[in-house]
């Protein structure tokens, strides 16, 4: 019988092991696929002159644009737009979602329903995408410094530009969706990070070669770095934090016998409920709003719009106060979608559970309410420091690294929940052959 267990633990673990290796593969290679789109340029456009410009970008709207993309708007790719419009749409719908009636109704049809906003998700992704590839088409040659990028403008240039962008968009799209299914991590969020951390190397080497000709101060590089180290030490702490609420379960009667169903436990709620969505969110909505202020100075020759396009830029008191209120609002809004106060009170009330001090029901909603919007406001506080701490330190130092707040937050949260997932399926491994184990004993 001893045999036999062996026997049940080696071939879970093989399944197991077998799994995470499929996935892993099918992962790698939508990242190769990623990336070699990334160097497929759009036709009719200078790549070098856009490439020189991208090199002398430091704290920009459009640098950020880049970052995000993967370098794609740097080289002209066809992944320019990246999946910013699949975020911005999301955005919307999750929106919708608790104010339309119609599509509330359809959220609460389970599955079937979440299918249908699924495609008015996707939708709405290829309107947006429609709108950015032409503001990006008839707005980027306009824009101070890029008049000689396009090599021939025209209405054909603009339509096949439009395609390319269009396409690429969807393509990525329906990529990320086969890596979450597929793959590993949330696929959306993984080409985000792979987009960001591919210019790294490079960015790595420009800086050695400041150093190496004295053109930045290595003791002012190595505070740098002990900031970037601390930034990381701080995101660990705090996506890894949970605020704990005791929880008690009454004794309940069963045909004359009293059970005592756990004394108590704890229902746990994150540090920082939203995790790194509201940062996605405002940085998609600035972008976005960016896109179409630039296309709206050049399709109405106005300098205003223009004007309120360049107040976007990173460091721009208009850029942070619009930055920071984006990332409270989605802190808030967020959470409110994610975690119901009412239904865990009415849950917790079905099984006969309480908070102690606190009655069942309303008064324990409103005290998990009360909790949540402290959380909500230290997180929104928190999230805020970490993605302004670079721009601060740029403003005092004239100091620019690659990897801004934002874009380490993206990276550390998203590489955690990977580190997670790869963990859960060695577990739901481990998990079958305690099962089969039970099993066979009962057989």
């Amino acid at each position: 019988m001893t045999t036999s267990f062996k026997q049940i633990n080696l071939q879970s673990t093989q399944k197991g092991l077998y799994e995470l290796k499929k996935r892993f593969i099918f992962f790698i290679f939508a990242v190769i696929i990623f990336r070699i789109g990334s160097f497929i340029p759009i036709p009719g456009i200078n790549v070098n002159i856009l490439h020189n410009i991208f090199y002398k970008q430091n704290n920009t709207i459009l640098n950020l644009f880049n970052i995000f993309s993967g370098g794609s708007l740097s080289r002209s790719s066809v992944f320019v737009l990246g999946v910013m419009p699949y975020i911005s749409s999301s955005i919307i719908f999750q929106l919708l979602t608790s104010i339309h009636p119609k599509l509330i109704a359809l959220k609460r049809e389970g599955e079937s329903g979440q299918k249908k906003i699924n495609k008015y998700i996707k939708y709405t992704a290829l309107t947006l995408s429609i709108i950015q590839s032409l503001g990006i088409t008839t707005g980027l040659p306009h824009i101070p410094g890029m008049e000689n990028v396009v090599l021939q403008s025209g209405i054909i240039f603009v339509i096949v530009s439009m395609l390319t962008l269009i396409t690429g968009t969807m393509f990525l799209m329906w990529l990320g969706n086969q890596i979450t299914n597929r793959g590993i991590g949330n696929g959306v969020s993984i080409m985000i990070v792979i987009g960001i951390l591919s210019s790294l190397p490079s960015q790595i080497q420009q800086t050695l070669e400041k150093l190496q000709y004295n053109f930045l101060n290595l003791l002012l590089m190595f505070l740098m770095c002990l900031v970037i180290l601390f930034m990381v030490f701080v995101i660990v702490f705090i996506e890894s934090g949970q605020r704990k609420i005791l929880v008690h379960y009454a004794k309940q009667n069963y045909n004359k016998y009293i059970y005592n169903i756990k004394n108590n436990t704890h229902l746990p709620l994150k540090l920082n409920m939203s995790g790194v969505i509201p940062t996605i969110f405002a940085a998609s909505i600035i972008l976005f709003t960016s896109t179409i202020l630039f296309w709206c100075s050049y399709v109405f020759k106005s300098y205003i719009f223009y004007n309120i396009a360049i107040s976007l830029q990173p460091s721009r008191p208009l850029y942070i106060m619009l930055y920071i209120s984006s990332i409270a609002f989605f802190c808030f809004f967020y959470t409110i979608i994610i975690f119901n106060p009412k239904e865990t009170a009415n849950n917790l009330k079905k099984t006969g559970a309480y908070i102690p001090g606190i009655r069942p029901g309303m008064q324990t909603a409103k005290y998990i309410t009360k909790i949540l919007i402290r959380l909500n406001f230290a997180g929104s506080l928190y999230i805020s420091f970490i993605c302004l701490i670079p721009t601060v330190i740029h403003s005092l130092t004239n100091i620019s690294f690659y990897l801004g707040g934002t874009s380490l937050l993206i990276v550390v949260v998203v590489i955690m929940e990977f580190i997670t997932q790869v963990q859960t399926i060695i577990m739901s491994s481990q998990y079958e052959s305690i099962m089969k184990k039970i099993n066979f004993k009962t057989k």
